[in-house]
This record gives structure tokens, sequence and C-alpha cells, in this order.
């Protein structure tokens, strides 16, 4: 009887298997991952481009009385260092022709310069202070004031020499304490009309911008645009802000045409009220281009 109960038994697990059917193990490949995409390769950067230069005035000496030069240095943040040491370093030879000299002793070195609060405190090594009389000395100060008061921060200008603070400059004791600006030196150093711009021997191109400061009659200035062949292809009046025994500032504007390029010039001048002649003339060579 157990005999055949086993039987039944294995009959009935073979049944079952049977039924099932085979059961595969067989392990199915992972699919392969995605290749990467490339990565492009970085652009290179763009070469900077070259920074502007900057135009900086700088302050000499015509005959007794300032005049002005216009350079061009490259681009710096620090421009009142750079319009010093452009000061310091004198007229260019073109300058010169010009007229323009220099009061600051040879050898004077800027041993640094900073701007706080509308004044700038110069630093100055003691030559500065060295030789020369009144005219001399108030020459020379006049054009460190107007040198760096020609930038808006600027009103007044402290003085140091050797790292020391100073009340005065030199023997005739040109006092500079309190800090000092252009209407403390204008009477005594300044031509009654002062163009500051444009420079001796700039580039010029039409219409032409006139810049400076003056105190004639009336506030009344007149001028000539006279081209490369000796003509006046413009002329004119403008008048200052102020004037008859007041500086004042002009700022104006001249159209102009010429029939070559080469060298012409700026006249700027007032008239006589008693003959009407010509005074406080100033001629400004300039390179005229189309």
């Amino acid at each position: 009887m157990r005999g055949i109960l086993r039987t039944l038994v294995a009959i009935t697990v073979l049944a079952a298997l049977l039924a099932v059917g085979p059961v595969a193990c067989v392990r199915q490949a992972e699919p392969e991952p995605p290749a990467p995409e490339p990565v492009p390769a970085p652009e290179p950067e763009p070469e900077p481009e070259p920074a502007e230069d900057v135009s900086l005035r700088v302050y000499f000496v015509r005959g007794e009385r300032l005049g002005v030069a216009v350079r061009e240095v490259p681009a710096t943040v620090a421009v009142a260092a750079a319009s010093i040491e452009e000061l310091l370093g004198g007229p260019t030879g073109e300058e010169a022709e010009a007229g323009l000299a220099s009061e600051v002793p040879e050898g004077t070195e800027l041993l640094g310069v900073d701007v706080a609060d509308g004044v700038a405190t110069v630093d100055l090594s003691a030559d500065f202070a060295s030789g020369g009389g009144s005219l001399s000395m108030q020459l020379r100060v006049a054009q460190i004031v107007f040198t760096l008061t020609q930038f808006d921060t600027v009103e007044r200008v402290a003085f140091m020499l050797d790292g020391e603070p100073v009340d005065a400059i030199g023997g005739e004791g040109i006092m500079v304490d309190p800090p000092v600006g252009r209407l403390d030196f204008a009477d005594a150093t300044a031509p009654l009309i002062l163009v500051e711009s444009p420079g001796p021997w700039q580039e010029v191109a039409s219409p032409l911008r006139v810049t400076g400061m003056s105190n004639t009659f009336e506030a009344t200035l007149l001028y000539n645009v006279v081209d490369p062949a000796g003509l006046i292809v413009a002329e004119g009046f403008a008048t200052a802000t102020a004037g008859s025994g007041t500086w004042g500032t002009f700022d104006f504007t001249v159209n102009y045409e010429i029939e070559r390029e080469g060298v012409g010039a700026l006249i700027v001048f007032e008239e006589s009220a008693k003959d009407g002649s010509r005074v406080n003339l100033v001629e400004i060579p300039l390179r005229m281009v189309e």
C-alpha cells in the first residue's frame, strides 16, 4: 500500500514539473550606457582691446605767465600723479618752440599725491623749493596748483616736501597753508586769456572746442581760426562767465572748413577799448585734419 502511495506522489510531482516547463536561468545582458556627448572646446578669450589714452593738461610758463600743453598718456586711474609726472618732465621740443618753459627745478621728484575731500596733497622732493626769486616761486607753485585743479575732484592743493607738510615754499615764503587754489595765483601768474584746450600742436578737426579762463573787459574775447594756407576760415567772439576784474571761464565751439591738412592756428584776443587794437593775444599752433 505504501509503495503505491509513493508511486502516486512521484507521478504527481513529475506531472507538476512537466506542466511548469523548464526554468531558464539565463541572465540578461545590461544595456550599455550611452556614449558621453562631446564637450565643446572652450572658445579662446578675445584679445583685450588696448586701453585708450587719456588727455591731460600740463601747465607750463609762457613768458612770465602760465601756458598750457595737452598730453596724451596711457589710460590710468592715477591721473593726478600722471599729470604731475608729465609736468616734472618739462616741455617737449615742439612745446618749447611754441614758447612754453617751466619754473619747476630740474631734478624735482614726485614722492606721492593723495586726493581727499577736494584737496590734493602733493609730496615733492626738496629740489622743488631750490633757487629762483619771488616770481619763479609763484609760477612753479601755480604750475602745480593749476595742473592738479584741472580735475573735478580737486579744488585746492596742499604741499609736502620730502614727506613733511610745509606752510610756505622757498625763501620768498609763498604761502601754501591752508591749501591753495587757482584764484590764489590767477592775478599774479595767469594771462588775462588762458586757453586750456586745444594745446599747442594738438591734432584737431572741425568742430573745434575751445576752453579756458579769462578776465577781459565785459567778459568778451574774440577769435580767429587760421588754416594751413594762412587764411582766416572762422572768426567770431565768445563770452566768458565773468570779466571786468573777475575771473571767469569760457567754452565755445567753432565750425570751419579747410582745403588741405597742415599746420594752422587758433588766435584768441580781446580788442583794446582805447584804440581797438588786439591785446592779450594768444596764438596756439595746431595740426589741422579733415
